[in-house]
């Protein structure tokens, strides 16, 4: 009896992992022609995170539109990235990121911003858990084009921690001292 409650222990661990949010970014119908004429199908484009810091999008093709959306969000769970964000709300830095002709700018902000970001950017940060962002896309506006741009410049997306272990130094001493930010700042302007 206590080997039927066992059984398929491995798929049950999975399972249980954190359940993780996706957004449907976009849909296309797309055609194949054949020898008898045209054969429809679809295609999905799908983002998907856990909302604390991992995100990854997938695409898929399908006959029906759910099973695309199936296999997209398939796809998408396979090629998740973990970002580090500040206190678990904003980027720590500005990134820029750019995929072919697809070309974004990301900026952090300060609480209660929000997500400015547009459409398949601001899927990206929704899934990924970030709550104050300035973004913009100035290049493609294709979809798929944003969305990879916008990967390719969180992976660049670097924590004072993750600095200070490749440098050998510890975390305050590459930090700006909070005291002399503003003084260091206001002789730059005197100056001027």
């Amino acid at each position: 009896m206590a080997r039927d409650d066992n059984r398929g222990g491995r798929r049950n661990q999975r399972d249980e992992t954190p359940e993780f949010a996706d957004r449907l970014v976009a849909i296309n119908r797309v055609s194949k022609t054949v020898k008898g004429g045209k054969r429809f199908g679809f295609a999905a484009l799908v983002v998907v995170g856990d909302q604390r810091g991992r995100v990854g999008f997938g695409k898929g093709k399908a006959k029906e539109v759910p099973e695309a959306i199936r296999k997209a969000t398939e796809s998408a769970k396979r090629n998740m990235i973990r970002v580090p964000l500040r206190d678990g709300r904003t980027l720590h830095h500005d990134v820029h990121g750019r995929h072919g002709a697809g070309k974004v700018i990301m900026r952090t902000a300060p609480q209660g911003t929000g997500i400015i970001a547009g459409g398949p950017m601001r899927a990206v940060f929704e899934m990924l858990g970030v709550q104050d962002v300035v973004a913009k896309s100035n290049g493609s506006q294709n979809p798929y084009a944003m969305i990879r741009a916008t990967l390719n410049g969180l992976i660049n997306e670097s924590s004072p921690r993750s600095v200070a272990q490749r440098r050998g130094k510890k975390v305050a001493d590459i930090l700006p001292k909070r005291d002399e930010a503003p003084e260091a700042s206001a002789q730059v302007s005197e100056e001027a």
